[in-house]
């Protein structure tokens, strides 16, 4: 893969950003933007397990969609202060996923404000993701193609981005936001998948306090170097082919791929599949 490192800056002004990163929709990671925040001082894991430890929350791991399973469904479950011994113990596949600050543990928003970055954020929305040793997302888009504002907590984690131009050398999976999910990101196999040796893109490392912004639809691969935990904040596309896009994956892709899981089954999933890998050859062998 062809991976550029992710510009770096501090102190980023809102017409900077606006003027480098927004409008050509280049990622970038922002350092010391938020130092005011008492989130910067308060939050890393042992202060997250007294906040939330009695909270039971949803965990996800690595392994393969099953036809079986519906959107986004949990494959386990853990008290908060359990899971944070998990991951202060050992490495451990397991990751909380979009789990609703203002839902879960109200307080929370207490230690954050809204930057102005020139957009509107969804203030209804602020995310939290954690992860063990070397666990990791696999490579896919967000359903409504927002743009991203990711802020790294407690740890290292390794970031690999692309944008919706690289879709033909990513083995895509047909109505999914996802890639062929035995695709190790972190040390491709490019014997097996030749055509991400054409993919461009971009890496860095995200530590505690740092800002990814990531564009529109931008592909994403996140590692845990070290354990750790992140706040996404979004806003919605602002490009009219995105915001489109975002309405189909919502209103009509999700809905059609869970009714043919039911009707075929794992055939249905499996079918997917190889028809990622059918598609990138063959117009890796077309280009």
């Amino acid at each position: 893969m062809q991976l550029q490192p992710i510009d770096r800056v501090a102190n980023l002004s809102k017409e900077e950003f606006l003027e480098s990163y927004f409008k050509p929709q280049k990622p970038v990671i922002i350092e010391r933007f938020v130092d005011n925040w008492p989130a910067i001082e308060k939050w890393d894991l042992d202060y997250m397990a007294k906040v939330a430890g009695e909270k039971v929350v949803p965990l996800y791991d690595d392994r393969p969609v099953k036809h079986e399973e519906g959107f986004n469904q949990a494959h386990a479950e853990m008290k908060m202060s359990d899971y944070i011994e998990l991951l202060k113990s050992e490495p451990t596949k397991y990751r909380i996923f979009l789990w609703n600050i203002l839902k879960e543990v109200p307080e929370l928003q207490n230690d954050f404000s809204y930057p102005d970055f020139g957009l509107k954020l969804m203030k209804g929305l602020p995310m939290m993701f954690f992860g063990g040793e070397d666990s990791y997302t696999f490579m896919h888009y967000d359903i409504d193609l927002a743009n991203i504002f990711h802020f790294h907590f407690h740890g290292k984690k390794q970031v690999i981005l692309f944008d919706q131009k690289q879709n033909d050398y990513l083995y895509k999976i047909p109505h999914s936001l996802i890639v062929r999910e035995d695709i190790d990101f972190n040390n491709p196999d490019f014997d097996r998948w030749p055509a991400l040796k054409k993919a461009t893109g971009f890496s860095g490392n995200l530590e505690h306090g740092n800002v990814l912004y990531m564009p529109e639809g931008y592909w994403h691969y996140m590692r845990y170097v070290t354990p750790g935990f992140s706040m996404s904040l979004r806003s919605i596309a602002r490009n009219p082919k995105n915001l489109g896009r975002a309405v189909y994956n919502i209103m009509v892709m999700r809905h059609f791929d869970n009714l043919m899981r039911r009707l075929k089954g794992q055939k249905w999933i499996d079918s997917k599949n190889e028809r990622a890998i059918e598609r990138t050859h063959r117009k890796l062998g077309s280009s």
